[in-house]
């Protein structure tokens, strides 16, 4: 027989697995939309980072990437809201997810303490390297849209 403990587990459980996907999925639309809007009104705290990173590309200029980047990441906010739309957000993110590691290997003095040193990153390098949980959180969503014919299939 279950215990009082292990009922309240399951019960919780149930909600986690209810909710945990539609959470993730409305959490990455308010990152992303805030954040990217940010960068088209100049109001960005990443604005620097950014600029600096697309500085050495040949074509268009820091400014207008810096907007390109922003309204990229509006779009991933919002397609990330509806879950017809979810894969397209996800396929936004991974390429954009791309870039957003490039200051790891283009700009060491920035994302990197003490002599550029890969473990000891600065707020800038934390701030990148955090991109790997929400990389991981849309493997876990996009993994989860045909989840009813996994269970039919197994």
């Amino acid at each position: 027989m279950a215990s009082r403990y292990q009922k309240v587990d399951l019960r919780i459980s149930r909600l986690m697995n209810r909710w945990g996907i539609p959470a993730v999925r409305f959490s990455m639309a308010i990152i992303f939309f805030l954040f990217g809007i940010l960068k088209p009104l100049g109001l960005s705290p990443a604005e620097g980072i950014v600029k600096a990173t697309v500085a050495w590309l040949p074509f268009w200029t820091p400014d207008f990437w810096l907007d390109l980047i922003g309204w990229w990441e509006v779009a991933i906010g919002i397609t990330f809201l509806f879950k017809k739309t979810t894969r397209i957000a996800i396929a936004l993110l991974f390429l954009q997810m791309v870039g957003t590691f490039i200051p790891l290997l283009v700009l060491p003095e920035v994302v990197y303490q003490e002599g550029y040193k890969i473990w000891l990153p600065t707020l800038e390098g934390q701030y990148i390297i955090k991109n790997l949980m929400i990389i991981s959180a849309a493997f876990v969503v996009g993994g989860s849209m045909y989840r009813e014919r996994y269970r039919e299939v197994i």
